[in-house]
């Protein structure tokens, strides 16, 4: 099945008319209840201001996928890689998905994707800026690259359109790291995010899950060992093919996608 995980991605205004203040509050919220909506878009808003102002950004990160089965089954397919960009036109990541071993290189002008369980890789020509090759890889091809709002350089726009309904739930802890934990919702998904305490935002873990699927699937990432700037390690973003591999057409390499290829996509219900 092919699951319909749409990044939810706007309310900017910071602050309520006192009209529309004195109607909410004779619906019955309370004013610590619209604190909490403010204090959640300010803290979203401070994490994508804080990535944005970053140069230079590497992490970790262990991903979880759910798909849904005929049978109404959830199955959680489990991978692990690591990202690190230089804007504004410089990406590499990895995935391991034990049916996978991919790497994907970006200089600005070409995207490489190396399978290294095949020793195959593929390019396409993408010239343009770290967001334009998120446009294209989820468009045209169908395959969003990893946290990909989350590295936009306006992810709080793509994050918080649609929303309908916010809830501050308050502190947690991921990683050890205490978080702030923020719940919105959209028509189509709810997504979860916590962001780290300080005065460096960076997200912890991100989830979504989707409202139109049985079951309610859903795409989770949780991240480690970020870093910015001068602690980022210096990288080259050009492929070098020291494995010696084979250039094979985009359509001819395996693992690229989310799902292993002896799983049979279907119709969506």
């Amino acid at each position: 099945m092919k699951l319909d995980l749409r990044k939810p991605v706007n309310f900017s205004g910071r602050s309520i008319p006192v009209l529309t203040l004195s109607l909410v509050l004779g619906l019955g919220l309370s004013t610590s209840a619209i604190a909490d909506e403010l204090f959640a878009k300010q803290r979203v808003q401070a994490m994508s201001e804080y990535l944005a102002a970053q140069d230079a950004i590497s992490f970790s990160y262990d991903a979880s996928l759910d798909v849904v089965t005929p049978e109404n089954q959830k199955l959680a397919l489990a991978s692990s890689g690591a990202v690190a960009l230089k804007r504004p036109d410089k990406l590499q990541a990895t995935r391991s998905a034990g049916f996978a071993d991919v790497a994907m290189l970006f200089d600005g002008k070409t995207l490489t994707i190396l399978s290294k369980n095949q020793n195959k890789y593929t390019q396409v020509d993408i010239p343009g800026s770290i967001a334009h090759l998120v446009d294209v890889m989820r468009d045209k091809h169908g395959r969003p690259l990893p946290a990909a709002d989350l590295l936009l350089s306006n992810s709080y726009d793509v994050l918080m359109e649609g929303v309908e309904d916010i809830k501050d739930l308050g502190s947690g802890v991921i990683g050890g790291v205490e978080c702030d934990s923020l719940a919105f919702r959209s028509k189509e998904v709810d997504w979860q995010i916590w962001i780290a305490h300080g005065d460096k935002p960076y997200p912890c873990r991100y989830v979504i899950t989707s409202k139109s699927v049985p079951n309610g699937p859903s795409y989770s990432i949780q991240f480690s060992n970020w870093k910015t700037g001068k602690a980022v390690a210096k990288s080259s973003f050009e492929f070098k093919n020291a494995s010696k591999a084979s250039k094979v057409d985009f359509k001819d390499i395996e693992g690229a996608g989310d799902l292993p290829d002896h799983f049979v996509t279907g119709e969506s219900k």
